[in-house]
Protein backbone atom coordinates (compact mmCIF):
# COMPACT_ATOMS: atom_id res chain seq x y z
CA UNK A 1 0.00 0.00 0.00
CA UNK A 2 1.12 3.41 -0.93
CA UNK A 3 -0.57 5.41 1.76
CA UNK A 4 -4.28 5.81 2.03
CA UNK A 5 -5.60 6.16 -1.54
CA UNK A 6 -9.01 8.25 -0.36
CA UNK A 7 -7.38 11.08 0.90
CA UNK A 8 -5.50 13.60 -1.73
CA UNK A 9 -1.97 15.24 -1.12
CA UNK A 10 -3.65 18.41 1.42
CA UNK A 11 -5.61 15.18 3.64
CA UNK A 12 -8.88 15.74 2.37
CA UNK A 13 -11.27 13.26 1.32
CA UNK A 14 -11.85 12.16 -2.61
CA UNK A 15 -13.25 8.99 -4.28
CA UNK A 16 -10.27 7.40 -6.19
CA UNK A 17 -10.80 7.66 -10.09
CA UNK A 18 -11.02 3.93 -10.89
CA UNK A 19 -12.21 4.48 -14.45
CA UNK A 20 -8.47 3.72 -15.80
CA UNK A 21 -9.12 -0.17 -14.10
CA UNK A 22 -10.05 -2.91 -15.88
CA UNK A 23 -13.01 -4.80 -15.12
CA UNK A 24 -12.38 -8.46 -13.26
CA UNK A 25 -14.37 -10.73 -12.09
CA UNK A 26 -14.31 -9.79 -7.78
CA UNK A 27 -15.87 -11.65 -4.68
CA UNK A 28 -15.98 -10.75 -1.35
CA UNK A 29 -17.34 -12.69 1.57
CA UNK A 30 -18.29 -11.13 5.33
CA UNK A 31 -20.04 -12.35 8.21
CA UNK A 32 -21.51 -10.84 11.32
CA UNK A 33 -22.18 -12.60 14.47
CA UNK A 34 -24.88 -12.04 16.84
CA UNK A 35 -24.92 -13.55 20.87
CA UNK A 36 -28.55 -14.40 21.73
CA UNK A 37 -29.84 -15.63 25.07
CA UNK A 38 -30.84 -19.48 24.53
CA UNK A 39 -34.35 -19.07 24.22
CA UNK A 40 -34.21 -16.46 22.09
CA UNK A 41 -31.61 -18.40 19.71
CA UNK A 42 -34.38 -21.35 20.07
CA UNK A 43 -37.50 -18.82 18.74
CA UNK A 44 -35.35 -17.25 15.83
CA UNK A 45 -34.62 -21.04 14.70
CA UNK A 46 -37.99 -22.65 15.35
CA UNK A 47 -39.85 -19.67 13.79
CA UNK A 48 -41.45 -18.73 16.86
CA UNK A 49 -40.45 -15.20 17.19
CA UNK A 50 -43.27 -12.84 18.14
CA UNK A 51 -42.42 -10.48 15.17
CA UNK A 52 -41.95 -13.34 12.67
CA UNK A 53 -39.41 -14.56 10.58
CA UNK A 54 -36.60 -12.54 11.32
CA UNK A 55 -34.25 -15.40 9.81
CA UNK A 56 -35.93 -14.03 5.87
CA UNK A 57 -36.10 -10.37 6.75
CA UNK A 58 -33.01 -9.99 7.48
CA UNK A 59 -31.60 -11.88 4.60
CA UNK A 60 -33.84 -9.42 2.55
CA UNK A 61 -32.47 -6.74 4.53
CA UNK A 62 -28.94 -7.75 3.80
CA UNK A 63 -29.39 -7.53 0.33
CA UNK A 64 -31.09 -4.81 -0.03
CA UNK A 65 -27.95 -3.07 2.23
CA UNK A 66 -25.52 -4.63 -0.50
CA UNK A 67 -27.38 -3.01 -2.93
CA UNK A 68 -27.06 0.50 -0.96
CA UNK A 69 -23.90 0.31 0.23
CA UNK A 70 -22.76 3.49 -2.25
CA UNK A 71 -25.14 5.46 -0.42
CA UNK A 72 -24.35 4.97 2.94
CA UNK A 73 -20.40 4.45 2.82
CA UNK A 74 -19.33 7.84 1.27
CA UNK A 75 -16.30 7.03 -0.85
CA UNK A 76 -17.75 3.46 -1.98
CA UNK A 77 -18.58 3.61 -5.92
CA UNK A 78 -22.00 2.82 -7.11
CA UNK A 79 -21.00 -0.94 -9.25
CA UNK A 80 -22.75 -3.28 -10.29
CA UNK A 81 -23.66 -6.60 -8.55
CA UNK A 82 -23.85 -10.02 -10.32
CA UNK A 83 -24.80 -11.89 -7.17
CA UNK A 84 -25.76 -12.34 -3.54
CA UNK A 85 -25.84 -15.35 -1.45
CA UNK A 86 -27.09 -14.37 1.95
CA UNK A 87 -27.04 -17.74 4.72
CA UNK A 88 -28.14 -17.27 8.19
CA UNK A 89 -26.84 -20.34 10.53
CA UNK A 90 -27.18 -21.20 14.31
CA UNK A 91 -23.98 -21.02 16.60
CA UNK A 92 -23.92 -22.17 19.89
CA UNK A 93 -24.14 -19.03 21.27
CA UNK A 94 -26.66 -16.96 18.94
CA UNK A 95 -26.03 -17.03 15.19
CA UNK A 96 -24.01 -16.05 12.22
CA UNK A 97 -24.96 -14.19 9.21
CA UNK A 98 -22.46 -14.33 5.60
CA UNK A 99 -22.91 -12.86 2.90
CA UNK A 100 -21.19 -13.65 -0.14
CA UNK A 101 -21.17 -10.61 -3.48
CA UNK A 102 -20.02 -10.97 -6.36
CA UNK A 103 -19.49 -8.48 -9.42
CA UNK A 104 -17.53 -7.68 -12.49
CA UNK A 105 -16.40 -4.17 -11.90
CA UNK A 106 -12.96 -2.10 -11.77
CA UNK A 107 -13.38 -2.39 -7.36
CA UNK A 108 -14.00 -4.64 -4.84
CA UNK A 109 -17.46 -5.25 -3.16
CA UNK A 110 -15.49 -5.99 -0.06
CA UNK A 111 -17.71 -3.12 1.50
CA UNK A 112 -20.85 -4.54 -0.09
CA UNK A 113 -20.62 -7.74 1.62
CA UNK A 114 -19.51 -6.09 5.22
CA UNK A 115 -22.35 -3.69 5.09
CA UNK A 116 -25.34 -6.44 3.95
CA UNK A 117 -24.05 -8.52 6.51
CA UNK A 118 -23.96 -5.85 9.15
CA UNK A 119 -27.18 -4.75 8.43
CA UNK A 120 -28.87 -8.25 8.10
CA UNK A 121 -27.77 -8.84 11.91
CA UNK A 122 -29.24 -5.61 12.83
CA UNK A 123 -32.50 -6.70 11.43
CA UNK A 124 -31.95 -9.89 13.11
CA UNK A 125 -31.60 -7.67 16.76
CA UNK A 126 -34.46 -5.23 15.64
CA UNK A 127 -36.41 -8.94 15.23
CA UNK A 128 -35.93 -10.47 18.53
CA UNK A 129 -35.13 -7.16 20.90
CA UNK A 130 -38.59 -7.61 22.42
CA UNK A 131 -37.56 -10.62 23.84
CA UNK A 132 -33.33 -10.38 24.46
CA UNK A 133 -32.15 -6.85 24.84
CA UNK A 134 -28.86 -7.93 26.09
CA UNK A 135 -28.05 -9.46 22.45
CA UNK A 136 -25.08 -8.50 21.38
CA UNK A 137 -23.32 -8.04 17.57
CA UNK A 138 -20.03 -8.44 16.52
CA UNK A 139 -17.84 -9.13 15.33
CA UNK A 140 -18.53 -7.70 11.74
CA UNK A 141 -15.47 -8.99 9.57
CA UNK A 142 -14.30 -9.69 6.08
CA UNK A 143 -13.67 -12.99 5.54
CA UNK A 144 -12.02 -13.06 2.22
CA UNK A 145 -11.74 -11.25 -1.11
CA UNK A 146 -10.57 -12.41 -4.67
CA UNK A 147 -9.93 -10.55 -7.66
CA UNK A 148 -8.60 -7.20 -8.89
CA UNK A 149 -4.77 -5.89 -8.61
CA UNK A 150 -4.34 -7.29 -5.12
CA UNK A 151 -5.78 -10.95 -5.59
CA UNK A 152 -6.82 -13.56 -3.25
CA UNK A 153 -7.14 -12.45 0.75
CA UNK A 154 -8.50 -14.79 3.57
CA UNK A 155 -8.08 -14.17 7.26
Amino acid sequence: MDGLTHLDDAGNARMIDVGGKPPTAREAIAEAIICLAAATREALFSGGLPKGDARSVARVAAIQAVKRTSDLVPLCHPIPLTGVDVDISETPDGARIQVTVRTTAPTGVEMEAMTGAAIGVITIYDMVKGMDRGAEIGPVRLLEKSGGRSGKWSR
